[in-house]
């Protein structure tokens, strides 16, 4: 009897399969990217080490940047919060795990009793409870298994938001850079236009500029310095944004001067079929699919009864050193079954809701890949054409810094009047500034790329289900990523 007991048991503990199997949903994955045919400013990465990994904002070469985006990962509260997110999804891998085993208690006892006749009598129990729901049609698998699927998500939420927030403080970084080389070409004007103003002055002494020379002259000297002031609010406001994303307060961070120091480096590109695997944001999408299809089983399991097996050992005794005699051991044992009979349609609705909610999650991981494949395209196109309108911005700007020191010469030989001399140094001045800002936004372009990219991240970076259980046991923090493949 204790053989075919123990037969049952594992028969029982083994349970039937139930439920939908996971299947990876197919996505859309072109053979390659349009916007790289016949552009030579990219080159396809093989094999796989070429990609992006790890520090990928080192690429950029500024120590600054460098020093700025390591705090994002320890102090920025955003990814502090999904950290934390993540931990309480992982916390719940290791409570909805522990269903596999049986729930063990005990409620000691003293009784006393007093009847009529003024006698008193005393019983002392300490019995043992123990509960076990035997996982017979898979419904506790399929229950870790969705915990699994979104303790994933959460990981790659987790890793999502730490790119999100390190390509922000790129971006915003480049744009501060970017100010303060606009702040030197309207300091190094300003000083050409305090020296016109003086030579107008000099010549209006000597009769041969009007008053309205003069007037004009201050006029753009003004303007310009009010165009500074402007800036260096701009200036500001990026670096107290800076200051946000590195988890610092926005008084105690001072971010010297500093400028772009030249073109965005190559950025290795993959193929497309690799960014299913690179993007966390897609990783979670996938994951959340899988969590759904779990649901389904879940509800499907509704459909079949429930055995629970207890047993209550324990001892009872007339007085406490008896207590734990073998003669006055107790116990009893049974099992229990519990069907569903009728419920009027709440089984059913609850399947069709699941298997709803399944397709919608599937239709929504399908658009998202659509949508990262469309992001990559852009900002390759981005960076193809501001590459192109740079060269053509910077032949402007030496075009006009001549046309700017002709105009000059004339001026001072009294062919032309003041006014063509600012006309043309406002041409000239926004021409330096244009191509700065061409400049910046090829920088950002790059980033947002390498966003686009993952950043270096893969998909083999998410915990397995028993790195999830013995993490939430043993370590409860995650300071500097989810789990590498050394995890699984």
């Amino acid at each position: 009897m204790r053989r075919k007991f123990l037969v049952l048991a594992t028969l029982l503990a083994s349970g039937c399969a139930v439920g939908p199997r996971y299947q990876r949903p197919a996505a859309p994955a072109p053979a390659g990217f349009k916007e790289m045919a016949g552009n030579d400013l990219w080159k396809m990465a093989t094999p796989s080490d070429g990609l992006l990994k790890g520090k990928w904002w080192e690429i950029f070469g500024d120590p600054q940047l460098n020093r700025l985006e390591e705090l994002v990962a320890t102090n920025n509260q955003n990814v502090k919060q999904a950290e934390a997110q993540f931990r309480q999804a992982r916390a719940l891998v290791a409570s909805n795990h522990a269903n596999y085993y049986p729930t063990i208690g005990s409620n000691p006892a003293i009784t006393q009793t007093r009847n009529y006749v003024e006698s008193t009598s005393a019983s002392f129990s300490l019995p043992g409870n123990l509960s076990w729901e035997p996982d017979l049609w898979g419904r506790v698998r399929l229950q870790v298994e969705n915990a699994v699927s979104n303790a994933q998500v959460s990981a790659a939420d987790l890793e999502n938001i730490r790119l999100s927030q390190q390509a922000a403080l790129a971006t915003d970084y480049f744009l501060l850079a970017a100010q303060d080389m606009q702040l030197r070409v309207l300091s190094e004007t300003i000083d050409t236009y305090r020296r016109n103003l003086q030579l107008t002055i000099d010549r209006h002494a000597g009769g041969v500029a009007s008053k309205s020379d003069i007037t004009l002259a201050q006029t753009q000297l003004a303007s310009a310095l009010a165009q500074s002031t402007d800036m260096r609010v701009s200036r500001a406001q990026d670096e107290h944004a800076i200051a946000v994303l590195t988890g610092q307060e926005p008084a105690s961070l001072e971010i010297a001067a500093t400028q772009i120091a030249g073109p965005p480096p190559a950025i290795p590109i993959g193929l497309p079929s690799q960014l299913l695997e690179r993007r966390p944001d897609i990783a979670a999408g996938e994951r959340q699919v899988a969590a759904a299809n779990a649901n389904v089983g879940i509800a499907e399991t509704a459909y079949y009864p429930t055995l629970t097996l207890s047993a209550n050992p324990g001892f009872l005794a007339n007085n406490l050193v008896n207590l734990l005699t073998y003669k006055d051991r107790s116990w009893s044992a049974g099992p229990s079954l519990s069907q569903t009979l009728f419920d009027f349609g709440r089984r059913g609705a609850t399947m069709e809701n699941a298997e709803a909610a399944y397709d919608a999650t599937v239709a929504s991981y399908r658009q998202a890949v659509l949508a990262a494949f469309q992001e990559v395209e852009d900002d390759l196109a981005n960076l193809r054409y501001l590459a192109e309108e740079a060269v053509e911005q910077e032949e402007a700007v030496v075009a006009a810094r001549e046309a700017l020191r002709l105009e000059i010469e004339r001026y001072r030989a009294g062919t032309d009047s003041y006014l063509s001399v600012i006309t043309t140094q406002i041409i000239a001045l926004q021409d330096e500034q244009t191509a700065i800002t061409i400049l910046q936004r090829r920088m950002s372009a790059a980033v947002d790329l390498v966003k686009a990219l993952g950043g270096g991240w893969d998909a083999s970076y998410l915990p397995s289900a028993d790195a999830l259980r013995s993490a939430a046991l043993s370590d409860p923090r995650v300071t500097q990523g989810v789990a590498r493949a050394s995890d699984k």
